[in-house]
């Protein structure tokens, strides 16, 4: 009887404890889950940027000698000088950008088209920038919550456009409404292939994505520069490599006339409700995030691991393909080599400083689009070397990357980490 008492009373082992119905595998607290959970995930990105700015700031004084100069005869003339300085870079960046506020208003207040049209040309500009972000990022973020590093999405990117490319000028006489859709079938389709190969061989024999996904980025931009050399592709009279044009019904085309901003973003936030659902409000996101935060608990409950890798590197592909797919059949409507900068890389950034969330992810790309937009604008107004943007934006991945850093800055007192804080095997905040 004594020892019928003891066996209840003693507590189970951790591995063989039911868990909570309100708390499962891989899924924070309900306290931290919705609007309040996602804010809170906004704070580190949000400290990070501030202090990238203000890091930049010293770097904008320290640069500029005559400043230096006048620091060491009049400090209190430097002081406003500097102030002045800094204001008008970050003024000419922000207006780059997202335009000047007091012409937006008016342009909308007075419906003026032409007014309409200069007042957010900036905006529109940040918007070009921000579309195959949107979907690089949702890339990698989908593939780390499964606890996968997709570095592989700029590979992706190059093979939806070529696919998409292909489709855009082959068929011909279709009415936009199939043609268009088609097109971004067949770039989703080349980015889900470019992903099914790693994932196929992470499920089936271990070989590491990491690997697998650089190797196939180099395979994916000599495959291209080898297809834009065959008659297939190559546009007839060019020597150069660049494909024919896509035909107009295939082409993504602007949301307002006057404006490069076209309806890929629409497509790329659609996405991005899409993953948010796949990932939050569906059984196999469930599975998804389960497995990236425990394989061997998943595995436990029969939860396949090799359907899991393979099925969530398909769905990342197929979004980095529709980044390049966007950046096609939106621009000249045609390809090249070099066609994308590094979205596929920029990706990563982006999905690590929008805490992997579908949300974070908008934001951070939209953040990161402003940045590449108001670059020139800033250079052109202020004298401001283009390098500053891109120490910002390094800035910005280094405190994202260290939130112990900012923790320590501003004595945030670090939280326990959850589910939703592994990024990958390791990664977290």
């Amino acid at each position: 009887m004594g020892d019928e008492v003891e066996r209840k009373d003693a507590p189970e082992p951790e591995d063989e404890r039911p868990l909570p119905e309100e708390q499962p595998v891989g899924e924070p607290p309900r306290q931290r889950s919705g609007i309040l959970g996602a804010l809170r995930g906004l704070v580190l990105p949000l400290l990070a940027l501030f202090t990238a700015l203000v890091v930049g700031a010293f770097i904008i004084i320290l640069t500029d000698f005559e400043l230096m100069g006048l620091w060491a005869s009049d400090p209190v003339a430097a002081l406003a000088a500097s102030w002045s300085s800094v204001t008008a870079t970050y003024g000419a960046l922000l207006r780059g950008s997202i335009g000047d506020p007091g012409a937006l208003i008016g342009a909308i207040v007075t419906l003026d088209g032409d007014a309409f049209r200069r007042a957010f040309i900036p905006l529109s500009e940040t918007i070009i920038s921000a579309t195959p972000l949107v979907f690089t990022g949702l890339s990698v973020a989908l593939a780390f919550r499964v606890g996968l590093f997709n570095i592989g999405a700029e590979g992706q990117l190059y093979l939806g456009g070529l696919l998409a490319v292909i489709v855009g000028f082959s068929l011909t006489g279709l009415p936009f409404f199939i043609h268009l859709p088609l097109a971004l079938a067949a770039g989703f389709a080349g980015g889900a292939l470019w992903g099914f190969i790693p994932g196929l061989l992470k499920a089936r024999t271990g070989a590491h994505e990491v690997i697998v996904t650089i190797m196939l980025n180099f395979v994916a931009y000599n495959l291209i520069n080898w297809a834009l050399k065959t008659p297939l592709v190559q546009r007839e009279g060019r020597s150069d490599p660049i494909s024919k044009i896509i035909e107009p019904s295939a082409a993504l085309v602007p949301i307002f006339e006057g404006l490069r901003a076209h309806w890929g973003i629409v497509i790329a936030l659609l996405a991005a409700v899409a993953v948010w659902w796949l990932l939050f409000r569906s059984t196999k996101g469930f599975e998804f995030r389960a497995v990236g935060f425990n394989p061997r608990a998943a595995r436990y409950a029969g939860m396949s691991i090799a359907w899991s890798t393979v099925m969530s590197m398909v769905i990342a592909g197929g979004l980095a393909g529709l980044a390049g797919t966007a950046v096609i059949l939106s621009g000249s409507g045609t390809l090249s080599p070099g066609f994308s900068p590094g979205f596929g890389f920029d990706g990563i950034v982006v999905a690590l400083v929008g805490n992997t969330r579908p949300l974070g992810v908008v934001a951070a790309a939209f953040l990161f689009g402003a940045l590449r937009a108001g670059a020139t604008p800033m250079q052109s107004a202020t004298g401001t070397p283009l390098d500053l943007v891109v120490v910002i934006q390094a800035l910005v991945i280094l405190f994202v990357a260290a939130p112990a850093l900012v923790r320590a800055i501003y004595r945030i007192r670090a939280e326990r980490v959850t589910g939703s804080e592994v990024f990958a095997k390791g990664w977290g905040s």
